[in-house]
């Protein structure tokens, strides 16, 4: 049985700013939510007392609505920009407090701010500052987590890493946070820091010390329970699998991704070498074999890990790949939306034309030449119209010879993602189809969420 993977660019957007962090609100009701944050760094005429200029660090929150009903105009529509401190990570609350998404932002003024989406019954949201944390003096803060990956309400949770080596807990109370404990976990900046899901009391957290470690709350963060020296560049990307019990990612700038088994972190499970820095790993919201990494320097992949995960000791196979950004993959993350099975408009209907703020600065007339001239796309035609995802579709690629049975043998996928690079401050929306070749034609693969 032929197996076939295919990615289609949906629509691109010019964030302006340095895109670096993109997510999907994760709660259904909402999961047409799309935030997108910025980093950017300006000289500053302002001197130190070393003389030198002080960095300004600004950046902007985006807000987007994704209408899946639309066919023949761009489906991602702004509705909000907010000006803020440099975004570095962005993540929403898995749960809804008091009815309504919460979204967690770490910025370069050392806070922690939380953001709340209004009107969620409209067409369109809007996000709403709800509080701000400082971490601390003269500190960047890095990452940020939620405790409530699986769903769990109680006792909510957020982990922040920061660029002096230090890790902050935070409790949520009334729609604000409160620091429970701080403490330095790294000799450089903290670069990433993450709750296990499964136990909450477990964090984990990597450093620009090259070092991965775990720690137990309820031990107290005098000293880790592990400190692993496996990767050797520095620590920027840990997920816990939100699915399989005690299954760890972790990335690094030494271009490896790492599964482990969070009984026994002397030895990974599995190293696979994805050709860049991997700054962001996202499992799958439903698909506990399957892994987004945004690898800076070489694109986008998903990777299977059902062998690795299972205990063969076998790299994570890649099943596809986006190249299609000029610059650091930094922001990625899978979309919960459910994607239409129905047919296109007929073609005598007049075309629909974005709405709200997309009008002036939506979709964009791009091409691009990859090295094998496989992927060129371009989101416009001649006369300036927007090309649906139904027409001009990427060539399709077989799946690896490598893959397990089990595999060939699953369902087939499509996935709507996000992902936005750096320096061309680029945000792309994209589909993925997994689907073996002889079901091609009869009905469309069911919707990953």
């Amino acid at each position: 049985m032929g197996w076939h993977s295919r990615t289609r660019t949906l629509q691109v957007f010019d964030t302006e700013l340095s895109a670096d962090t993109v997510e999907w609100c994760p709660i259904p009701e909402w999961s047409h939510v799309l935030a997108c944050g910025t980093y950017q760094l300006q000289k500053s005429d302002e001197k130190t007392a070393e003389g030198s200029a002080a960095p300004n660090r600004i950046g902007r929150l985006f807000l987007f609505h994704y209408n899946t009903q639309r066919s023949f105009s761009p489906p991602l529509t702004e509705t909000q920009r907010i000006d803020t401190p440099a975004i570095l990570d962005l993540k929403w609350c898995h749960v809804p407090i008091s009815e309504r998404p919460l979204l967690g932002m770490a910025t370069a003024g050392g806070e922690i701010q939380l953001y709340k989406l209004t009107e969620p019954q409209q067409v369109t949201c809007d996000l709403e500052c709800e509080s701000c944390t400082v971490l601390g003096p003269d500190r960047l803060a890095l990452s940020l987590d939620w405790s409530t990956g699986r769903g769990d309400s109680s006792d909510v949770r957020v982990v922040s890493s920061d660029s002096t080596g230090s890790l902050t807990v935070l409790s949520l109370g009334e729609a604000s946070l409160t620091a429970v404990c701080q403490w330095k976990a790294h000799d450089y900046e903290a670069w990433i820091s993450a709750f296990s899901y499964w136990d909450t009391q477990v964090l984990f957290s990597g450093g620009d010390d090259c070092k991965l470690k775990g720690w137990d709350l309820r031990m107290g963060p005098s000293s880790p329970t592990f400190t692993s020296k496996r990767h050797t560049m520095g620590v920027c990307s840990i997920h816990s699998n939100p699915h399989r019990e005690h299954i760890v990612a972790t990335g690094s700038y030494d271009e490896n991704v790492l599964l482990w088994d969070g009984r026994n972190m002397k030895q990974p499970l599995s190293e696979t070498a994805v050709g860049g820095g991997v700054w962001r790993l996202k499992w799958h919201p439903s698909q506990e074999h399957l892994l987004l990494a945004a690898c800076m320097h070489n694109d986008f992949h998903i990777l299977h890990c059902q062998q690795a995960m299972d205990g063969q000791d076998a790299p994570c196979p890649v099943l596809s790949s986006y190249i299609l950004h000029n610059s650091l993959a930094y922001g990625a993350d899978w979309s919960r939306v459910p994607l239409s099975n129905s047919a296109p408009p007929s073609p005598h209907e007049p075309p629909q034309t974005s709405a709200g703020l997309s009008e002036s600065l939506g979709h964009l007339r791009i091409q691009y030449e990859s090295p094998t001239a496989s992927f060129d796309t371009s989101l416009e035609d001649d006369s300036g119209r927007y090309i649906p995802e139904h027409f001009s579709l990427p060539e399709k690629s077989s799946a690896p010879d490598s893959l397990p049975f089990s595999a060939k043998d699953s369902q087939s996928l499509s996935c709507v993602l996000a992902t936005c690079s750096f320096y061309d401050h680029m945000l792309h929306v994209w589909r993925w189809d997994w689907s073996p070749e002889e079901r091609r034609g009869e009905s469309d693969p069911d919707p990953c969420s």
